[in-house]
């Protein structure tokens, strides 16, 4: 049941992104997809990239593992939207999901995005490392553990209404910064993920080559503007 619930989110989330994006083909990602991994982007006038990568190695490994990544669009002062979980097939090991701040800690969407983390409480909290607490807001949901059906169809119904939300005020703040601190910004968010060293350790779990996990991680899943 856990692993149907989180390809309903993943199916939701989609169908979100498809009504209110364009989906586009990033160059280099086609190496990514195909044998349970996907990889799809999108984007549209306030939002620049709009990622989300899942992993089904249910039947190989046992597990199913996906990520959602939205920036926003150069010039738009608005923070990064993310969501992360990972899955067996008894508990979700990990979920992880915040609104983080580029350039402004009290920035609008982020009281928006406190107020609705509210609602969700995690029965298990995950502590964040140094590099995490560097660019995640202070209402970051990081769970662990979660093995009732309840709690799980409570963050995934908050992570789905946050997106539509999302979608709806990044619009609001189109041209409200300049391009070179929002880059500088998004950057420093983007090394600072490619910090984390769970990341390919998980995706070596799952089954992926590891020739493709060093490329992907560099390039794909936190691109820095160059």
């Amino acid at each position: 049941m856990i692993w149907d619930r989180l390809i309903q989110n993943s199916e939701t989330i989609i169908k979100k992104l498809n009504f209110h994006m364009t989906e586009y083909q990033e160059p280099g990602m086609e190496r990514f997809n195909g044998k349970g991994w996907t990889n799809r982007t999108w984007h549209r006038t306030s939002v620049r990239r709009a990622h989300v990568d899942i992993v089904d190695a249910r039947e190989s490994k046992g597990l199913w593992m996906m990520h959602v990544c939205m920036f926003p669009m150069l010039q738009n002062s608005g923070p990064i939207f993310g969501w992360d979980i990972i899955a067996g097939e008894k508990k979700v090991t990990g979920a992880f999901h915040d609104w983080s701040p580029l350039l402004d800690k009290e920035h609008p969407m982020i009281k928006i995005f406190g107020d609705e983390a509210k609602k969700y409480e995690a029965s298990k909290k995950r502590d964040l490392p140094d590099w995490a607490l560097k660019i995640f807001s202070p209402h970051m949901i990081a769970a662990g553990n979660i093995q009732d059906m309840d709690e799980l169809n409570r963050i995934c119904r908050l992570v789905e209404n946050n997106l539509t939300l999302y979608i709806n005020h990044i619009e609001d703040f189109d041209y409200k910064a300049p391009e070179p601190d929002v880059i500088k910004a998004q950057n420093y968010y983007c090394e600072h993920q490619q910090m984390n060293p769970h990341t390919p350790r998980v995706m070596q779990s799952l089954g992926l080559p590891e020739e493709d996990i060093k490329l992907f991680c560099s390039d794909n899943l936190f691109p820095i503007i160059k």
